[in-house]
């Protein structure tokens, strides 16, 4: 039984290349379907995927494997955050607008608008597109009720501020959902959101990974049709390469991996800072009681990072513009003089990832956990690779490692 036709209707519907999840899976989720819809015969299921879109719509759905989290990349939204407080001071009175494709369970879209609001932006100031192919995800989205494996990472705090925990799980307060309209969309549909008007920030992370280069060159020209001539496109680090191939120019923020168009200006990000606190006040001295002098002290300077500390944040810099050779070589340089560590091992692997070289990726993320078993950001990439390969188990134990290392560092 040849599955090869199933490929090419999947490709030619929602742009998927088989050869990034592999044929195995797509075999999978044809058979299931198949079972599913009591039609023995591959023949009559491809006929009826014809006559049917609710079917073509379960298939789809059966291919497709959510994998996100909140503030998944939080370099990402912290930018945006900042950048979008500035944006709206120079709007007035006009909000600001988001798209997040595609948004999956909601975990991207939901992790937008409580980012804003933990900045300081009012609800009145922005607006929250969020579309995904999948129907199933959709419903999970607009429900708002997540078990643990949505939270990670080593800064929990949001969800002390923006969910309630009950038997079901934590869920999500309804002003955070206010903010982010779901719809289901297809990116390569003709009228795919026309009439909607310009974006000022889109998220489009890990999606372009699994398209051909013909498919992956169309949804750059979907999404250059919908961001603003000043906005800024996010995308997954795997994607880097492929926005500047694509006339997109980095953003300059540090793992953010934002991109801007050519001839857009280039989005200035100040420094933040708290303000400084002021001094109590002192009484004035007396005739009677002069103040005693004190000995002026300095507060001894901070050690300087260690060269591998520096080396690894322009190796990150360079990553994000799409200098992925020139990353690499400086990681490994650092290795020459500074020995391996998971860290840079783990930074290797992202750059390797990046550049389509998932064999490599894999070894790199390897080697970290075998010098640091519990290194929480290895272990995060190596489950999202094994997912996007198709080994869902391997990825599923990968995930379950990085929840033991998140527990073990004390953010459960």
């Amino acid at each position: 039984m040849s599955f090869a036709r199933f490929e090419t209707l999947l490709k030619q519907t929602m742009g998927l290349d088989a050869s990034t999840v592999g044929a195995s899976m797509i075999e999978r989720a044809v058979r299931d379907r198949m079972a599913a819809a009591s039609v023995a015969d591959a023949d009559a299921y491809w006929n009826l995927l014809h006559v049917s879109t609710a079917e073509l719509q379960e298939l789809i759905e059966t291919v497709i494997v959510p994998e996100t989290w909140f503030f998944r990349g939080h370099e990402a939204f912290d930018a945006m955050a900042r950048l979008a407080c500035e944006r709206a001071l120079r709007k007035g009175s006009q909000p600001l607008r988001f798209l997040s494709l595609p948004c999956s369970t909601g975990e991207e879209p939901y992790s937008i608008a409580m980012a804003l609001f933990d900045a300081g932006l009012p609800a009145a100031r922005f607006h929250i597109d969020a579309v995904d192919i999948c129907t199933r995800s959709l419903a999970i989205a607009g429900r708002a009720v997540y078990g643990r494996n949505s939270f990670r990472g080593k800064s929990l705090d949001f969800r002390a501020r923006h969910f309630s925990q009950t038997e079901d799980g934590y869920v999500l307060s309804e002003t955070v959902r206010r903010q982010v309209r779901f719809q289901s969309g297809n990116m390569f549909d003709a009228d795919f959101l026309t009439g909607f008007g310009a974006y000022d920030f889109i998220f489009c992370r890990n999606l372009l990974i699994y398209f051909d280069r013909p498919m992956q060159e169309r949804a750059v020209a979907v999404l250059n049709r919908l961001l603003s001539q000043s906005g800024l496109l996010f995308a997954g680090p795997a994607e880097a390469g492929l926005m500047v191939r694509q006339d997109m120019v980095s953003a300059g923020l540090p793992l953010a991996f934002a991109f801007r168009k050519a001839d857009a200006a280039l989005p200035v990000l100040k420094p933040w800072a708290p303000p400084p606190k002021p001094l109590p006040p002192t009484a004035p001295p007396t005739a009677a009681v002069r103040p005693v002098p004190r000995a002026v002290t300095t507060a001894p300077a901070p050690p300087p990072p260690r060269p591998a500390a520096d080396a690894i944040d322009t190796a990150r810099q360079m990553a994000n513009q799409g200098q992925l050779v020139e990353a690499a070589a400086l990681c490994k340089r650092q290795m020459q003089l500074h020995g391996p560590s998971a860290a840079l091992l783990c930074l290797l692997g992202v750059i390797s990832d990046a550049a389509g070289n998932r064999g490599e990726a894999r070894e790199h993320y390897r080697r970290a956990l075998y010098l640091d078993p519990d290194h929480y950001e290895s272990l995060s990439h190596l489950a999202a690779l094994l997912q996007m390969q198709g080994d869902a188990a391997g990825a599923r134990r990968m995930d379950e490692r990085a929840g033991r290392s998140r527990a073990k560092q004390g953010h459960a």
